[in-house]
């Protein structure tokens, strides 16, 4: 469900990947049941095939780290937060258009 610039995040690489980044961060909160999730996903792949270098896009299962998920207040799916240098900053609940999602990381 990714390509190789969509990095996967569980607890074991989430603090490297994004808490310690100095960057910006998209993080997609998903789930393998979740519909829109599914529909979502190759937009937010196009995503992280276009942004330039110091910008991130990541993925976190919700079912395999509910941990994260309740750490950052996850209670629907799709839910993408907007990481910048390690802080949340902003996120969206719901499937958006595909340029408010690049709007709003290139806006960090």
């Amino acid at each position: 469900m990714s390509n190789e610039k969509t990095i996967n995040i569980n607890m074991e690489n989430f603090e490297t990947e994004i808490l310690s980044y100095n960057g910006a961060v998209m993080v997609d909160f998903w789930a393998e049941w979740c519909g829109p999730c599914k529909a979502l996903s190759p937009t937010i792949d196009e995503i992280a095939l276009a942004l330039p270098d110091g910008m991130k896009v990541c993925k976190i299962n919700v079912d395999e780290n509910q941990t994260l998920a309740q750490q950052f207040r996850v209670m629907s799916i799709p839910t993408v937060v907007f990481f910048k240098n390690g802080e949340a900053v902003n996120r969206f609940v719901g499937v958006r258009e595909k340029s408010e999602y690049i709007d709003a990381i290139k806006s960090l």
